[in-house]
């Protein structure tokens, strides 16, 4: 069975689609890849962002459903996500950006030999951007060519994943004996976790806490995370693995952009499985991605439905020049 590549993509959930597309749009200088609703709530915007294609890897992805409560940090969660910059200069550049723009942040720190930069949206949504100034393994995206952050600083990709959990043994024998990874380092609370050709766009941070209280999902939380996987076969193999091990799973799951298998690994833990296709490109050109309502074949019949469920966000960019600083 072929192993996990890294990480595929993050799925949170926001209190405002608008405010989101405007923060990751205009603050961050991620580009929005695909606008579509969530297949199993079609009354519910599904916002990718990511790099210039839309490459595997690179992807924060949000819900906004509607009425939801705001959800609580505690222990047993995917508690932030991280976003990959080329190099040590590059957080300095986002430091002075934060402070521009008013965006709350804990300044520059530096975590299992890497320079960090933990920040927080209007959600208090916890996200970090991470140093790859002397990473090495899996390979990062494009930054977004039209956004309005300069290339040289600019976000890449996704980095590690940070998860706090209260039963921190069960979790490490999991994620080496199911998920495969391999414990490469640990600062007290803190393991540094890592799958296939490593890097920080493979690892996991895991941090033992059993203080802190459960957390509660809602805006300003992250719903699942997924791994990579070539292609459906593995993720057939995935399935089976799992199962072997005791883990109900979703099965085969077709999400059109990629396909899927979903299975809760651990308490208010869900991992996703991803395939790396076939990706964003398919039904819109390069030149307006995220700019219309995509939705997969099989709900486009339903189009006129959707459109009346949820509101009109004016997504255009390809009219509009953004000026790098």
């Amino acid at each position: 069975m072929k192993g996990l590549k890294g990480i595929h993509h993050v799925t949170a959930i926001t209190s405002s689609a608008e405010k989101n597309y405007e923060f990751f749009t205009y603050v961050l200088g991620m580009r929005l890849v695909k606008k579509t609703v969530n297949q199993d709530d079609i009354q519910t915007y599904h916002l990718f962002f990511a790099d210039d294609t839309g490459s595997p890897g690179t992807d924060m992805t949000f819900f906004d459903f509607p009425g939801i409560p705001k959800g609580s940090h505690g222990t047993n969660e995917i508690y932030k996500t991280s976003f990959r910059v080329p190099t040590d200069k590059s957080l300095e550049y986002w430091v002075k950006r934060f402070d521009r723009m008013g965006v709350q942040h804990k300044g520059i720190a530096e975590q299992f030999g890497k320079k960090t930069l933990s920040f927080a949206d209007f959600d208090e949504q916890q996200y970090q951007l991470v140093s790859d100034e002397n990473n090495e393994g899996v390979a990062s995206g494009t930054p977004w060519q039209k956004g309005p952050v300069p290339l040289e600083y600019a976000i890449t990709g996704l980095g590690p994943l940070h998860v706090r959990v209260a039963q921190f043994d069960y979790f490490k024998e999991m994620m080496e004996k199911v998920l495969q990874f391999k414990e490469i380092a640990s600062d007290g609370a803190f393991h540094l976790f890592e799958v296939g050709e490593g890097g920080n766009g493979a690892q996991v941070i895991v941090e033992y806490n059993a203080v802190l209280p459960q957390a509660r999902q809602g805006y300003g939380t992250v719903h699942h995370a997924a791994f990579r996987v070539d292609d459906r076969s593995v993720l057939e193999d995935w399935d089976m693995h799992l199962r072997n091990f005791g883990f109900q799973t979703s099965g085969f799951v077709d999400r059109f952009f990629f396909g899927s298998l979903y299975s809760r690994v651990a308490p208010q833990i869900l991992f996703e499985f991803a395939t790396d296709g076939p990706g964003f490109m398919g039904d819109e050109p390069y030149e307006t991605l995220g700019e219309k309502l995509s939705l997969p074949p099989f709900l486009e019949p339903k189009r006129k439905q959707i459109e009346s469920y949820v509101r009109s966000i004016d997504t255009v960019r390809s009219t509009k020049e953004f000026i790098k600083e």
